[in-house]
Order: C-alpha cells, then structure tokens, then sequence
C-alpha cells in the first residue's frame, strides 16, 4: 500500500512495484488510509510523513495497532535524524528519502517483506517451542524429543558451538533452524553448507574465502561463508565429511575467532556462530579417522542428538498427522485423517529414512487418495513380514523373502539385473519369484 497525497508519487512507486508483480493500493491521504483500516491487511506500507489532513508520525501507532504485521517503510522530502529515530520508536521498519531510485525502493521493500516473513516464522517457532515445553505439543509425544526441545530452549540465547547428532533425515537441519531462530542472532544471515557436496579443492574457498589468482581459474577475490556469516550463524553439515586438512584449518578459525582467505595475508575476525551436523556416529567417525578428535571437542561444546523414528515410535502418528494437514491444504484436498489399518501400518513401519521419508510418504498418500480418509492400501511402505504372514497366504519366510525384493527393487529403481546380483540370484530366478509373489514393478 502506497499512502501519498502526490498523485505522480504515487503512480511512480505503484508502477515501480507492480513491475516487480507486486500488488499495490493507493491511498491519496489519512482518512482514506483510516477508512481502508477495515479492509485486508497489506504485508508493506510506503507511508509519506506529510499528508494533507494527517501526520505521518502520528498515524503510525494507529497503523501498527490495526495492521500489526504490516511492516512501514517512511517517506519523506525533509529526512532528519530526529524524525528518523522516532519513526523506528513508533515501530518504523526503514526510513526513505525523497527522491528515491527504482532500485532503493525494490530492495527496501523486499527487505522489508524478508524481516515479515522472519517475524512470522520466529513467532510461529516460538509459539511452537512453547507449547512443547509446557507439555502439549501436537507433534512431539516422546520424552527424548521434549528433552531436545528444551536443551535447544536453554543453549539457544548463548555463543556456544553445537554438534547435532543422528541419522539422515531426523531433523538435525530442522534442530540448527530453531537455534538460530530463538537466538539473539535470528535477525542475521543463517547460512548452510553441505560439506560433503563439494569438491575437496573448493571447499576452502568457499568456507575461508580466497584472493585473485590463489588458484588455477581464481579470477577475483572471493568472501568465505565465514565472512557471509557475519552477526549470524553457520551451519556445517555433515562435518566428518570434510578432508582432515581442512578440519585442521577450521579449527584454528575456531580457536583464533579470525579466518584468512586462502592465498592471502590478512586475517579477519569472525562474528558468526557454527553449527555442525554429521549422520556418523561420532565413536566411528572419530576411530577411522574422519572427524578429527581435537576438532571434535571443539565444536561440540554442547551435543544434542536426535533418535531415529523407530526408536521414539510415539512421534509417528503426531507427526503423520501434521504432514497431512500441509499437505492437504497444499493439495486442495478434504482428507481427515488415517484409517485405523493405515494408522497401524505407519507406526510399525521402521523408516529407515526417518521423518523425512514419513513426509514424503504422506505427502504421496495425499495424491494417491480416493476418499477423505487415507487407506492402507494408498500407502506405499512394506507391511511387516508378520502383517504379510497374517493373511494366511504366506509363511514368515515367504513374507521375508518378499519383502526384502521389494525393498531392493525400490532401491534399484527397479531394475532387476542388479536387485538379482544383489540378492544373489539369477534374473530368471528373480523374474519367477517377482511373479509368484505378485509384486508390481
């Protein structure tokens, strides 16, 4: 919303958004603004301090008490510190000086739009976080997860380095957001590296940063995610990952609070907080030498670790039950719930691939369902060998046996020349028992 008694102020900055796909209301003046308070609430509003009938100041704690969420950028031809100062008082979020260039604007606005959504999300981590530690969690039932929350509630405010622990697919990624989030460096840059997705002739470069010509094809200097970090946190994921060298490297960073680019001569302090994640168990990766053991009690000044699925099989259903409701309104579909044999398939289901494998299964069940109550049979995860049994068409080895083709075929892609090597058998011997067991390819 563009609030602005200058008509070709107003049509400049509505042009200059709506180019961007932006959607703009105009408002010439402080009653029509105080009419429309009725009306949808807009994510931004461009507000000029000298209105005909109003002052812009004064208009915003109305602003801010109808429109909470609305963030409000100030305009004006006659900037001061003064004004500036008190505009933010009143819960301004940027100040823009008349004139303005096209760029400004876009760029202040979309910052404007990115502090709405971090707003938002913190909100919603925190109502969230709350509501696990006071018992009444709709996702969490588990005491180990409980205990999680509430370890991440306590190290959160502080500097400390975390090493977050577990199996792929837990959360570890989803644990280092809510330590950011409820930190005092949430308003920062959160910044993510998978350490073993890059090269190991890159990956100092890209963590320290590099000068013009310290490498073959190294055309200009380069700032580190170190650097990029700054005021906020760092996650390293899958750190026993990382060449050994490298861990060495990083832990004088961490030792020295200063990083220096790769071919250059001056170090800089660093100011951003590191979290790691690996899915090794840390006794493994610290005996086989992937992790090295100083840097490993470096940086896990503070440990969490999160269980597999199967082992807190409490959390299934909650959280079964949370994916379908996004996922639902995500598909436009009315489905309520599980059936109590599908309820029943998931929870004795071992998810190898633990809450992320339990998403993307509920999300394709929603797809796949005819009614509005997810059915076993639009599930695609293996029954239990003894549920197979069950049906009095096969014995416990028959079920095993069936089972476990199915299962390597999904990791083959179905392709049963290696699912027939890695079973042991001949492809014809494969093709039979794919047709006797009625297994669909």
């Amino acid at each position: 919303m563009v609030v602005d008694d200058e008509e070709d102020v107003r049509t400049l900055l509505s042009d200059i958004l709506a180019k961007s796909s932006y959607a703009v209301t105009e408002v010439p003046d402080g009653a029509a603004l105080r009419e429309a308070f009725g009306g949808p609430q807009p994510d931004v509003l461009l507000l000029d301090l000298k209105l005909p009938d109003a002052d812009g100041l004064a208009l915003l704690p109305q602003i801010k008490r109808q429109w909470p969420d609305t963030e409000v950028i100030v305009l004006t031809g006659n900037a001061t510190l003064d004004a500036a100062v008190e505009a933010t008082k009143r819960g301004a979020y940027h100040f823009q000086q008349k004139p303005f260039d096209n760029k400004s604007v876009l760029v202040t606005v979309e910052r404007a739009l990115e502090y709405k959504q971090q707003q938002e999300e913190k909100s919603a981590l925190r109502e969230a976080i709350s509501k696990i530690s006071c018992g009444a969690s709709p996702v969490f039932h588990s005491a180990v997860m409980k205990t999680v929350v509430r370890t991440v509630e306590r190290i959160a405010p502080s500097d400390v380095s975390v090493l977050i622990t577990g199996e792929s697919g837990t959360g570890k990624e989803v644990v280092a957001d809510l330590i950011h989030t409820l930190s005092p460096r949430s308003n920062g840059p959160f910044i993510k590296i998978n350490c073993a997705a890059l090269p190991r002739e890159l990956i100092e470069s890209e963590l320290f940063g590099s000068v013009k010509g310290a490498y073959t094809g190294s055309q200009a200097d380069r700032e580190g995610l170190f650097r990029q970090s700054e005021g906020g946190t760092l996650l390293l994921d899958e750190l026993s990952e990382m060449p050994t060298d490298t861990q060495s490297k990083l832990l004088r960073v961490l030792q020295d609070k200063e990083v220096r680019p790769v071919g250059g001569r001056t170090s800089y302090k660093m100011d951003c907080r590191v979290i790691a994640s690996t899915n090794r168990k840390v006794e493994e990766a610290l005996s086989v030498g992937k992790l090295r053991e100083d840097l490993y009690y470096r940086i896990s000044a503070i440990s969490v670790h999160l269980p597999p699925l199967r082992d807190r099989r409490e959390d299934i259903m909650p959280l079964a039950t949370s994916f379908l409701k996004r996922h639902a309104a995500q598909a436009g579909r009315a489905i309520s719930g599980f059936s109590p044999e599908a309820a029943e398939r998931l929870r004795k289901f071992d998810w190898p691939g633990n809450v992320r494998q339990l998403q993307n299964e509920v999300q394709r069940a929603v797809l796949m369902c005819d009614g509005n109550v997810i059915e076993v049979q639009e599930l695609s995860v293996l029954p239990t060998a003894e549920e197979a049994q069950a049906d009095g068409t096969l014995s416990l080895m028959e079920a095993m046996e069936r089972n476990t083709i199915i299962q390597i075929l999904k990791e083959t892609n179905g392709n049963k020349l290696e699912t027939a090597r890695r079973l042991g058998i001949g492809r014809q011997t494969l093709y039979n028992k794919i047709k006797a067991y009625g297994i669909q390819t």
